[in-house]
């Protein structure tokens, strides 16, 4: 009797972890809540369009609450720095603008970060020269909205530098936080000598210069990210073409003195910010031998401390290279995710391939998502091919952390092109809502989405 309760019970434990397993495999199920336009932006014709920032957070929630840093262009103010900020709240009638900066003296978009649930902080890089000057000095600032009395006009604060930094209208920044911590980890370049400065924000609101990281060449669009009082930085080499045949080669073909290229992937960090500066940047990935093209997308800590690093990644750049210099070459495109820890890559992990001759998608775009269980998803948009040959853009989910699962399409009117998440990096904490701000068909139309995870 006793050994026939014991295999009985053995029975129901197997069966047991059998379901248990079952259930962690079942994809997660997307119902769009919410699918709508915010606003057209027109144009700025200055380099640096709404989502020029794509490394630092435009979009928060807290709790209920869903924020939005837009730009707006003047009519009447010449470039470079003819925009300005609009903090956007959605209520219940929709979209509306909270505040907005009293003149147009910024080139580019805004960043926006969540300290705790009651405090924004917004990023600008607002001119100091009269209007229409190019490539001339700007002042970084933050300005601080507190939410409980929103209606209120903010705060602003001026990070702190070490030494005398020149920072222009091109201030290629990244911003991230420690929402929990409500620490603060703001980066600005300098235009003359390419270093990333460091400014640090604590708990209690008093910025301090920590140093700057210097990156093998002129690095751009960074993801910034802080937790426990260690930072990380993911930054994508940007320079003009150093190759003099392929420069020639390209002014042929395009007419231009110059094109910069995108091919060598950096990251940096700090065990802690407070008291250390940045190690030496180590390079995560790059395609420079084949003229190749690499986009930084998102960046993303785990409970231990490991950076989780996603990325676009081309062999070579396009067909014209690729038919003059690398005839033996696929036009093919990988999203990648690496795994550093303490410095030192841990994994590499290729989510998908697509594209010539491939049968596979062709990855596009795509952010991380953060689950309150500890799982992490990836949400991107790429073109999936049918047997009879026609082509459709989706936007997908797919878990990769505790394991890889299938991909689920997210069944929107629309498929995001280039888009947010409401991200941990910007004070947003991990949920079953997957908040999107991006574009879609219309590149000047920002448009936002409310997604729950079942």
């Amino acid at each position: 009797m006793k050994q026939t309760m014991n295999r009985f019970c053995a029975t129901l434990l197997i069966l047991a972890l059998h379901v248990s397993a079952g259930l962690a495999d079942t994809p997660v199920r997307p119902a769009v809540q919410v699918e709508e336009d915010i606003v057209r932006v027109e144009p700025p014709n200055n380099g640096a369009g709404p989502l020029w920032c794509y490394g630092a957070p435009l979009l928060v929630r807290s709790g209920e609450w869903i924020f939005a840093s837009i730009v707006e262009t003047s009519q009447d103010v010449p470039p470079l720095c003819n925009t300005r900020w609009r903090l956007w709240e959605r209520t219940e009638k929709g979209w509306m603008v909270l505040h907005q900066d009293e003149r147009f003296r910024n080139r580019e978009p805004c960043p926006l970060v969540l300290l705790g649930e009651e405090t924004l902080l917004l990023s600008a890089n607002s001119s100091t020269q009269p209007p229409g000057t190019q490539y001339g000095p700007c002042e970084p600032n933050v300005f601080r909205f507190g939410l409980a009395k929103r209606s209120f006009p903010p705060v602003l604060e001026l990070p702190r530098w070490e030494g005398t930094p020149r920072f222009t209208d091109h201030s290629y920044r990244g911003i991230g936080v420690d929402g929990e911590a409500r620490e603060t980890l703001l980066f600005h370049i300098d235009a003359e000598n390419g270093r990333q400065y460091v400014s640090v924000r604590s708990k209690d609101g008093e910025w301090s210069s920590h140093g700057f990281i210097e990156f093998p060449i002129r690095s751009c669009y960074p993801q910034a990210a802080l937790k426990n009082g260690a930072g990380h930085i993911l930054a994508i080499g940007d320079i003009v073409e150093p190759t003099g045949e392929w420069r020639t080669f390209k002014k042929e073909k395009t007419g231009r003195d110059w094109d910069y290229v995108f091919r060598r992937l950096f990251y940096a960090w700090s065990p802690d910010v407070h008291t250390q500066l940045f190690h030496a940047p180590i390079e995560i990935d790059s395609v420079d031998a084949t003229a190749g093209h690499i986009t930084n997308l998102d960046l993303w800590l785990d409970e231990d401390g490991r950076a989780f690093l996603l990325y676009l990644k081309q062999p070579v750049q396009n067909a014209l290279m690729r038919d003059r210099f690398f005839p033996d070459l696929k036009l093919i495109r990988s999203l990648e995710c690496v795994v550093v820890n303490h410095g030192q890559v841990e994994k590499r992990m290729t989510l998908m391939t697509g594209g010539e001759s491939l049968p596979g998608p062709d990855p596009h775009y795509a952010r991380f998502h953060a689950m309150p269980d500890g799982s992490l998803y990836v949400v991107f948009t790429a073109t999936f091919f049918s047997p009879d040959m026609l082509d459709k853009v989706e936007t997908r989910i797919q878990r990769i952390v505790p394991h890889i699962s299938d991909s689920v399409t997210i069944p929107l009117h629309q498929p995001f092109r280039v888009f947010f998440t409401a991200a941990e990096r910007g004070g947003s904490k991990p949920s079953r809502l997957l908040d999107l701000f991006g574009i879609g068909e219309d590149g000047d139309t920002l448009r936002y989405a409310c997604v729950q995870l079942e």
